[in-house]
């Protein structure tokens, strides 16, 4: 009995060990079906994981794209704008603007209006230049030193450079009459008509174009000295016809040497009837003889010390002498030479205005008569309230308390108490 029992276990676990395999000596048989059931379990979840990953990075990637696409495009504008608005020239509009509103000052510069009249004149420059790019948009393509601006060359609409000038040129405007006056705001305005609206058609049909330009450049210091006193005097002009008188020669010379490029453009200057260029010359001559004596008018007018006409004298015959080299032998080399001087020129006078200058008396004696104004006004209101208040005070009713008679006064209540004393 117990071999024949010992002999069917055996055999049971034989045939179990062939059905089964053994956990100890075939151990991936017995997790393989415990690996199938937990994939089978976990496999939507992974895949809904792996779904949002990639919705995650394509959503990052189309954000990236956008904002590139945005930075790109201020980028563009920006660019267009800047080119649009001549930048560097409108920054020296500005400084000649600044410089007058330095001059038009009393003893103390306020600066926070010098800085609202810059901000301004900068804005309406900006207008000015590119509404005269919008209205030579054919003769600047098919010049070489113009073709690659933002408008021949098509990297913005004219419309859209138009609405940016028409929103610049307003805000400006603006700004000027708001934190400054109306004189200061209308000579900006007649400024930004006269050189989109007169001098830049004017350009492609006679060659006084060149003087009324130079009456643009000479207009930024008056608005300058008109939003700081708001007036304009005789000394108020010292430095816009400097400025008048300094363009002349500047873009003669311009002009000369960059005729080839005009004449392609379509605009009339006066180098083209002067082959030899004596004519172009002696005009530039004149006009740096012409500023000989604005450092002395300067002194005498009480606008700068004695120095600056020293100063500003020896800094114009350094032009002069350029100019007559230029009448002497009219060439390229000596236009050039006359070109790079006046560069020099404007910052050297400037800097000499500014450093010499001498606090605007009629602006101290206007600050001088408003404040003894309000002054007086301040003293009357407070007479008035003085006055008022007596009125008031009059019209009270009498309240003086009535004190005991001295005999009853002289009387203690009490043995122990002092008796009291009234004073008169």
């Amino acid at each position: 009995m117990w071999r024949g029992g010992a002999t069917a276990a055996s055999a049971a676990r034989a045939l179990r060990s062939r059905l089964v395999p053994d956990p100890i000596h075939y151990p991936t048989a017995w997790l393989a079906p415990i690996a199938s059931a937990r994939a089978s379990s976990s496999a939507p979840s992974a895949a809904a994981a792996n779904n949002v990953v990639e919705e995650a990075a394509a959503a990052a990637v189309s954000v990236s794209q956008q904002a590139g696409s945005v930075s790109d495009a201020l980028r563009h504008y920006g660019r267009c704008y800047w080119e649009l608005s001549k930048a560097r020239l409108s920054a020296l509009v500005v400084a000649t603007s600044g410089a007058g509103y330095v001059l038009g000052s009393g003893n103390i510069v306020d600066i926070a209006g010098l800085c609202c009249t810059c901000a301004g004149t900068m804005m309406v420059a900006a207008s000015a230049n590119t509404l005269n790019q919008v209205f030579e948009i054919k003769n600047d393509a098919k010049m070489k030193r113009t073709m690659r601006r933002p408008l021949p060359s098509g990297r913005i609409s004219p419309a859209h450079a138009a609405m940016w000038a028409t929103s610049v040129g307003a805000a400006g405007t603006a700004l000027l009459a708001w934190k400054t006056n109306n004189l200061a705001a209308g000579l900006a305005a007649s400024n930004l008509v006269l050189y989109a609206f007169v001098y830049t058609p004017l350009k492609q049909i006679h060659p006084v174009n060149t003087w009324v330009g130079a009456v643009v450049g000479a207009i930024p210091p008056l608005l300058g000295w008109a939003a700081a006193s708001t007036e304009l005097s005789l000394n108020a002009m010292i430095l816009p016809a400097a400025l008048y008188y300094w363009q002349i020669p500047h873009f003669m010379a311009l002009a000369y040497l960059c005729r080839n490029d005009y004449l392609a453009g379509g605009y009339r200057m006066l180098s083209f009837a002067d082959p030899t260029g004596k004519r172009t010359a002696w005009v530039s001559l004149r006009n740096c003889l012409y500023m000989l004596p604005l450092g002395l008018f300067a002194y005498k007018w009480g606008l700068t010390s004695e120095w600056f006409s020293l100063e500003a004298s020896l800094l114009t015959m350094g032009l002069t002498i350029g100019a007559l080299s230029f009448v002497l032998e009219s060439n390229p080399k000596t236009a050039r030479r006359m070109f790079y001087g006046s560069l020099l020129y404007l910052p050297a006078f400037m800097a000499g205005l500014l450093l010499h200058r001498l606090p605007n008396k009629q602006k101290t004696h206007n600050l001088a008569e408003k404040s003894e104004r309000d002054g007086v006004l301040y003293g009357a209101d407070l007479q008035d309230d003085e006055r008022v208040r007596q009125k008031h005070e009059d019209r009270k009713p009498s309240r003086v308390q009535s004190r005991p008679p001295v005999a009853y006064a002289s009387v203690a209540p009490f043995p122990f108490l002092p008796v009291p004393i009234y004073e008169s």
